[in-house]
């Protein structure tokens, strides 16, 4: 039975970038070493280090003044870094999801910051609108997707202060005014490969402008390096992770870049939320407006309330993995990231309409 992979993250990968991986693992670059074994200074690993950076700069068109980072760990890594090396003083975060909330804990650690607005009175079931950002915090922290909820920014915000990103689970999949963004950042693990790394896109000007002495590995302007041969080399990076998101991106550019990945993208999540919304038995739980199309979140209908397990049983027969939702939100999440096939959302959706006809 063909297995359809609806995981949050890790999650689903291109079948070329892992393909790729396979034959790396074997033998990189016909060195006759798998990359798991081979020296970060093997020559053909610091040419797949400058096109990773590349692809990077052409999928997202990166000018020359933002350094492009893979650093080891993840997006909660980044929630200390980043007041590390941003915050002076104040902050200010808009809180729309337990990560959000995490990367406030975080930021306290440096001083004082101030939450601008939550969606939490409504167990982050949509995206708060119309806040003010106060002009005397050093920059504004979003997270553009929440993964946990299924809401998403769709508009990029005008920020009068530097504005910072977690990027981690829709990055790659629409395109962005870079100029709008001061840095961000994500853990690789949602639409750029596994977990390991996490990338950082950082305007160089914001960086060495606080007081406080970093030690050498924090500071961001560490890991920029005098060259871009010595970009992210600081110390050993996490090759492989790095080695299947240089093919994801490859997989990206080859599809048409993040242009054609937005409409591939926004027709699954039609699909997906259409069947939720003609489906008697399922309700979606984001607001309409902020719906998320990278992880779609819904539940059972009030009336249909005792066939939760039964769905969840049903879908599993039917090669359906990953679709139970998170425990803060209960029922189903399917995350439909950039290497989601458009076949698997609609194996979804046909599972979805025969469990109906079962259930009249």
């Amino acid at each position: 039975m063909k297995k359809h992979n609806f995981n949050a993250g890790p999650c689903v990968l291109p079948k070329q970038a892992v393909e790729s991986a396979i034959d790396a693992i074997r033998d990189f670059d016909g060195t006759g070493i798998g990359i798991l074994e081979i020296s970060h200074r093997t020559p053909g690993w610091e040419r797949i280090m400058q096109e990773t950076n590349q692809l990077w700069r052409e999928l997202l068109n990166i000018p020359e003044d933002y350094a492009v980072l893979f650093l080891g760990g993840g997006a909660s890594t980044e929630f200390n870094l980043v007041p590390a090396n941003l915050m002076n003083k104040k902050a200010a975060y808009l809180q729309t999801g337990v990560w959000a909330k995490k990367a406030i804990k975080e930021a306290k650690f440096y001083g004082e910051v101030e939450i601008v607005a939550s969606s939490e009175d409504k167990n982050y079931s949509y995206i708060p609108k119309g806040f003010s950002i106060p002009t005397d915090a050093e920059y504004l922290h979003i997270t553009t997707n929440n993964t946990i909820y299924g809401t998403e920014i769709h508009e990029e915000i005008d920020s009068p202060i530097p504005l910072v990103a977690d990027m981690s689970s829709d990055i790659l999949s629409r395109p962005i005014d870079l100029s709008k963004y001061a840095l961000i950042y994500g853990g690789a693990q949602k639409n750029v490969g596994p977990a390991g790394v996490a990338f950082v896109i950082v305007r160089k000007d914001v960086l060495g402008k606080v007081d406080r002495q970093l030690p050498t590995i924090m500071d961001y302007r560490t890991h920029i390096g005098a060259s871009l041969k010595d970009s992210s080399m600081f110390n050993t990076p996490p090759v492989f992770p790095i080695f299947v998101m240089h093919e994801t991106l490859k997989w990206v550019k080859e599809l048409g870049g993040v242009e054609a990945m937005q409409k591939i993208n926004k027709h699954k999540a039609g699909l997906l939320y259409g069947e939720i919304d003609r489906n008697k038995m399922f309700v979606g739980t984001a607001a309409k407006e902020d719906r998320s199309i990278m992880n779609v979140c819904f539940v059972m209908a009030d009336e249909y309330k005792d066939k939760e397990a039964d769905f969840l049983e049903f879908s599993k027969s039917k090669g359906m993995v990953g679709i139970k939702g998170h425990r803060s939100v209960g029922g189903f999440r399917a995350s439909i990231y950039n290497a989601c096939p458009t076949e698997s959302v609609e194996a979804l959706v046909a599972c979805m309409q025969e469990f109906e006809k079962m259930n009249p």
